[in-house]
């Protein structure tokens, strides 16, 4: 709700603003303008709001934030009348129109308050009433630079559109609080802004824990479809081993081999051989798939399994957040889900991108990136310098980090474990064995113009990891090392 005319004078009979100075100008927000005022022995500031629904203006206390750059009105303010001496200001009749006559040196400046509602404006003219700017311009009304202004037209306007209508009795609000009126309309609007703030806040953050569900739940389908794929792969052994079988009759060529299926009771088969290959290298190409998809299957099976955690996570997560009134959380949350990266997203190539897996070993905190995009978010927003950095040697694969524990040294058993991690998450899982490459990411340097996530080690140690499955099991089980 607006100030009306009578809390208006209310509030100008309080603040005595002629003999004030005039120390600075700025605009916390776009419509909202702030005086830096001074009278001797007391600075305060004049907010001038422009809101639908909450045109007013008063004394107002506290810091208030700035934009970062000053826009246009304030710029030109801060030059016209910074440093300027408040002649007059009154309220013109029973209009919500404040006119305030500034003096610096021989100049003068008239500005115009206009507290209508939707058609609240702050207009700033020459004392012959041409306007120098306006905080809306406005040229449907005329209130652009150049124009002459004149508030009895507006007037007029307002009169001829309500005629007819009853003149409607307006009286001082009693506001809760303390202080002066001036203050008890500082904490009246800042009660009412806080309020819908934390409304404002809440249907954001509904929104976004509703597409991060939905991001995950898309993601949970296709990885499912996925692994009914791979749940296939023991056909592929089985057409290696019938070739295997059958090696006489596969001869190179051939586009089928025909022979009969050992595990369905002797029926027919046909298999697809490459004709190029020989029978050994089709059953090979055979056995090659089935290797593929049986890891395939067990990578996505983990990534089934953390989303699902997420999407717990998640729900309990949201109910929290969303059940409480704390603004200071609220805002906290709302920056970090703005900051936070899509969760769920189906890459290029297939894989789903995220912050990364993370797993526990002891005490310490295990972080897997498994492609390019989780490597970059990991490395940019979530390592820090002393924290320990691994990778496979000579194999594409995961960034794996070892979260520091101040006061402590990562043990050889923690090393192990995120080796094993790094060799499962590279390509070298197939062989089983790599040799790995760590180092402190505070030694990690960024090559001009390389690929995303692409990092040069320096002061690396080199260490060898043969594929420990328990150790595997009992990582990707969420189990931390006794």
């Amino acid at each position: 709700m607006s100030l009306n005319w009578k809390e208006i004078d209310v509030v100008l009979d309080e603040l005595k603003l002629p003999g004030c100075h005039v120390q600075g100008v700025f605009e916390p927000d776009y419509r909202t303008l702030m005086l830096e005022l001074y009278r001797p022995g007391e600075p305060f500031q004049l907010m001038i709001s422009l809101a639908p629904q909450a045109t007013r203006l008063h004394r107002a206390t506290g810091k208030i934030a700035k934009q970062r750059t000053t826009p246009r009105f304030a710029e030109f303010l801060r030059s016209r009348i910074r440093g300027s001496r408040i002649l007059k200001a009154q309220q013109l009749g029973q209009e919500r129109i404040v006119r305030i006559e500034l003096g610096k040196a021989d100049e003068q400046t008239l500005l115009w308050v206009r507290l209508w509602g939707g058609a609240a404006n702050i207009i700033a003219t020459e004392t012959d009433g041409t306007i120098l700017d306006a905080f809306f311009r406005r040229p449907s009304r005329g209130e652009m630079s150049g124009e002459q202004f004149d508030p009895v037209v507006g007037l007029a306007r307002a009169e001829l559109k309500g005629a007819g209508a009853p003149r409607k009795e307006f009286t001082v609000r009693e506001l809760p609080g303390d202080g002066d009126f001036n203050s008890r309309i500082e904490q009246e609007y800042r009660t009412r802004e806080l309020a819908g703030e934390v409304i404002r806040l809440k249907e954001r953050l509904t929104r976004y824990y509703a597409d991060r569900e939905e991001r995950i739940q898309t993601t949970l389908e296709r990885l499912s479809q996925r692994a009914g794929e791979y749940a296939l792969a023991d056909q592929q052994k089985l057409y290696g081993d019938i070739i295997m079988s059958n090696i006489h009759r596969a001869v190179r060529g051939e586009r089928w081999l025909i022979a009969e299926n050992y595990e369905d009771g002797g029926t027919e088969i046909r298999i697809p051989l490459d004709p190029s290959l020989s029978a050994v290298a089709n059953a090979e190409s055979y056995y090659e798939r089935y290797r593929k998809a049986h890891d395939g299957l067990q990578v996505v099976r983990d990534e089934i399994s953390n989303l699902e955690r997420t999407l717990k996570a998640l729900a309990q997560e949201s109910a929290t957040i969303l059940q409480s009134e704390d603004l200071h959380l609220l805002r906290e949350q709302a920056k970090a889900a703005t900051q936070s990266l899509p969760v769920g997203r189906i890459g290029q190539d297939g894989q789903h991108e995220s912050s990364g897996l993370e797993f526990r070993s002891g005490s310490y905190k295990i972080l897997v990136g498994r492609s390019a995009n989780e490597n970059d978010y990991l490395l940019r927003h979530v390592a820090r310098g002393n924290d320990i950095w691994l990778h496979a040697r000579d194999y594409p694969g995961a960034y794996v980090f070892v979260k520091h524990v101040p006061g402590k040294s990562i043990p050889l058993e923690t090393l192990l474990d995120a080796g094993n991690l790094a060799v499962f998450y590279s390509k070298a899982r197939t062989s089983g064995y790599a040799e790995l490459y760590y180092t402190s990411v505070k030694y990690l340097r960024r090559p001009r113009e390389g690929k995303k996530g692409l990092v040069l080690p320096t002061q690396e140690k080199n260490l060898s990891i043969r594929i420990e499955s328990e150790r595997l099991e009992r990582l990707q089980a969420g189990k931390s090392r006794e």
